[in-house]
């Protein structure tokens, strides 16, 4: 099954066939839209959109890893991670077909 990916570009053309806006003002949306989004996660703020989702950080302590290739253990760093969780609207729209 081929699966296909939405782009910039898809957003941009699905508000432009909605609300009639120029290509150009379009794609600045969805750019600033993104924006907004990544500056508040560069801040450690949590990021949610009601009846979407929600963008969390959350951070994963140091551990003990191996190299599959060499079998070598090695210590992974601390980091952040961004983690979604869909809403319960989204997620029942998502199950809805699979019931």
């Amino acid at each position: 099954m081929k699966r296909e990916n939405v782009t910039r570009k898809d957003l941009a053309e699905a508000i432009k066939d909605k609300m009639g806006f120029s290509r150009n003002s379009c794609g600045q949306i969805v750019d600033e839209f993104f924006e907004c989004i990544k500056s508040a996660l560069l801040e450690k703020t949590d990021v949610k959109i009601v009846q979407f989702g929600a963008f969390k950080l959350r951070q994963k302590s140091p551990r003990i890893g191996r190299n599959p290739r060499t079998g070598e253990t090695m210590e992974i760093s601390e980091r952040s991670v961004v983690t979604f969780k869909p809403s319960k609207i989204l997620r029942a729209e998502i199950n809805k077909d699979e019931s």
